[in-house]
């Protein structure tokens, strides 16, 4: 009496749905576009304290009445474009641009801002309450300026370092040993030289080499 042949399938087929390690990493993948350590960080933090001090600076300036035009105007404009560009800045490290646009140097562009707007905001706060007249919108508002400048000084000097790198090349001593010349019966042969050094370390240095690279702390 013959048995057939049972076979006996295990397992779940190739055409199955995909396994639970795989929607895992890409939800993964998908968190990691927002670093949500940035808003912890001491840069971070840097960036909302200087976006709410010139907010409040132009608040303050601009819901009171102006001595001068164009002194106020100008406070305006730069703590205006200063917010603009902190909050652009903040929103790239938040969700990390500076990874999809490797053509820009990310770090060189945020140092000048930082250090052009620090420069200008500097100017139109010494010149806001120059001009206040003890009025008290106006002081407030050159108050809370010298305030977010501070901060700006404090965030460039923390997040950013410049370093100078000096290289030197090194250049052997050598001697030179020409050949005996021809001396005639005028000449003493006693004071000729035989032998002579260039002057490599005499009045010239070693030739210094000097490169500065600008780096993200």
């Amino acid at each position: 009496m013959s048995h057939g042949a049972r076979v006996i399938r295990t397992g779940v087929s190739s055409s199955g749905p995909p396994p639970a390690t795989a929607a895992s990493s890409s939800a993964g993948s998908d968190v990691e576009l927002v670093d949500g350590g940035y808003f912890r960080s001491c840069a971070g933090m840097l960036k909302v304290a200087q976006m709410i001090s010139l907010l409040i600076a132009f608040i303050s300036v601009n819901s009171s009445s102006w001595t001068d035009y164009s002194a106020y105007s100008f406070f305006q404009i730069v703590t205006m474009c200063d917010l603009v560009m902190i909050l652009f800045f903040y929103i790239m490290h938040i969700f990390r641009v500076y990874r999809k646009l490797t053509c820009v140097s990310w770090p060189l562009a945020e140092f000048l801002h930082y250090l052009i707007g620090t420069i200008l905001l500097l100017i139109g706060s010494i010149v806001a309450a120059a001009r206040s007249y003890n009025i008290t919108g106006l002081v407030a508002g050159a108050t809370f300026g010298f305030l977010a400048t501070i901060l700006c000084i404090i965030s460039m000097w923390s997040s950013y370092k410049v370093s100078c790198i000096t290289q030197s090349t090194k250049e052997k001593d050598y001697v030179i040993s020409p050949s005996p010349p021809e001396v005639s019966p005028q000449i003493d042969s006693r004071k000729l030289p035989t032998s002579f050094k260039p002057f490599g370390n005499q009045g010239f240095g070693n030739p210094v080499a000097s490169q500065c690279s600008l780096q993200m702390v």
